[in-house]
């Protein structure tokens, strides 16, 4: 029995437990008005740290989790934890101010001069104003506010384009189970295992159903159970193919629980903490109520063999896929969160750009790039049930995003596209027509492919051309129609 913790170097300086604590039922420990008392929650977190334990995750919308973690720091000395947190602001402008307001509010929280790792959460693409906020808090990194950047529930398109933008982030942390087995299947691992980039994988014990607790156990009523956490991952269960199919799941697990003589629960993180990228997994704390450090040990007791890999993949497999991408349950139906909508998270969503309605009756949109100003044109004109949008290019104010790849500026134009027709009333569903001009002719598949995941079942009407296209760095550029 070695009972070491494994670390992981997820940047320069940057170590940690491959198990994190995670902090977010402080919130649901808090609901209701619950009060908790701050110091001798803090002590409850001295267990984990003693054995190894010493990175928490936590964010500011975690209830009093960065409060509590700040007083408990403050009592461990320099080095002697890793606090990660986040940052989830409402969607819409986001100016200098707010980003260091935000991140200077972590650092009292935390009672810090400066925050080990801020992961920022988007929530919307076709909104291109999250990006205008990473570069800010870029800025941030360089004063020394913040030690390193990294992102949250952010798919694998959108991870490669903030990469591809100069926006150096270290980690992504997204829901990764054997339940959900997003980050294995859209190519997140192998994006991040090339680039660099942490997976920091929460929702691994599928808020507890990934237990000996439930294994043979009655399928629960789903309208009255017992946490967030459970209403959340119960959705994912359901949507993987039910109470049935995950009992299949849990035998399984269980077969090779007995060869090692551990819990479901250890062979299920040992199986993702096994994951190429994967940098740790989050397991959630209810502090001062209950405590999973000698759990947690023992999965740095035993190793999974290349057969008990086999036979895992092989049931989780049987299991329905998780629709969509990392982080989509909080973008696009279904929406997996605990509610099963996004009524606990937001009241709305902003319109991307500006709209004006001219004396021709005409409505407009602008995006604000330095070409519609120059050279006098919208970005998007509605006229009746139709809408035209002029040639797209990667711009976003006087930026290019997506720097010198193609796929990467091609999904930065799908996503404008979109929210030209978002601030318009519309969506990529009314696209009928779009046309795609290539500098390089080398250059069309990995455009086609972008084009192709996003509208395949859209289906527009579509040409593609060679174009020696205005801009030296400028690799594609996309017009496109939609009829209402």
């Amino acid at each position: 029995m070695t009972n070491s913790v494994e670390r992981w170097a997820i940047a320069p300086g940057l170590n940690i437990s491959r198990v994190l604590t995670g902090l977010w039922q402080i919130a649901d420990m808090e609901r209701d008005g619950r009060t908790l008392d701050l110091e001798a929650t803090a002590t409850a977190m001295t267990p984990y740290v003693d054995r190894g334990f010493t990175t928490f995750d936590m964010a500011d919308h975690y209830g009093s989790a960065e409060i509590i973690a700040g007083i408990f720091a403050r009592n461990q000395g320099d080095d002697a934890v890793q606090m990660l947190t986040k940052w989830v602001p409402a969607p819409g402008p986001t100016s200098r101010e707010d980003v260091r307001n935000a991140v200077e509010k972590a650092l009292d929280r935390l009672q810090t001069d400066r925050l080990d790792l801020l992961q920022f959460h988007a929530w919307n693409y076709a909104d291109p104003r999250y990006l205008d906020t990473l570069y800010l808090l870029q800025e941030l990194t360089s004063e020394g506010l913040i030690r390193y950047l990294g992102v949250t529930n952010v798919d694998t398109a959108h991870v490669k384009l903030i990469l591809d933008s100069g926006i150096d982030v270290v980690s992504n942390q997204v829901c990764f189970s054997l339940v959900d087995q997003r980050a294995r299947n859209n190519g997140m691992l192998e994006l991040c295992q090339r680039k660099k980039v942490s997976v920091l994988a929460f929702g691994t014990l599928a808020g507890g159903f990934l237990t000996d607790r439930w294994l043979g156990a009655p399928e629960p009523d789903w309208d009255k159970l017992e946490t967030w956490s459970q209403m959340k991952y119960g959705r994912f269960i359901r949507e993987a193919g039910g109470w049935e199919i995950f009992q299949t799941l849990l035998k399984a697990v269980r077969q090779v629980a007995d060869r090692h003589q551990v819990s479901i629960a250890s062979i299920a993180c040992r199986y993702i903490l096994d994951q190429p990228a994967v940098g740790g997994i989050i397991v959630g704390a209810r502090l001062g109520l209950s405590d999973h450090v000698t759990d947690n040990l023992t999965l740095f007791d035993f190793s999974l063999s290349k057969e008990d890999h086999t036979l895992i993949a092989e049931i989780v497999d049987q299991l329905l896929p998780i629709p969509g991408d990392c982080g989509d349950e909080y973008r696009q139906p279904p929406f997996l969160t605990a509610s099963g909508d996004l009524s606990d998270h937001l009241e709305s969503f902003p319109a991307p750009f500006s709209v004006t309605t001219g004396s021709d009756g005409n409505v407009r949109v602008l995006s604000g790039t330095v070409w519609e100003e120059m050279a006098g044109f919208c970005r998007a004109v509605k006229i009746g049930n139709r809408i035209l949008i002029s040639g797209t290019t990667a711009t976003s104010g006087d930026r290019l995003i997506g720097g010198s790849d193609p796929a990467s500026q091609t999904q930065f134009i799908i996503d404008k596209i979109h929210g030209a027709l978002l601030s318009l009333g519309a969506s990529l569903e009314n696209v009928i027509r779009t046309r795609i001009y290539l500098k390089n002719q080398d250059d069309w598949k990995p455009v086609a492919l972008v084009h192709g995941r996003i509208l395949k079942e859209i289906l527009p009407a579509n040409t593609m051309v060679c174009a020696d296209l205005v801009g030296s760095d400028y690799l594609v550029e996309i017009e496109a129609e939609a009829h209402l």
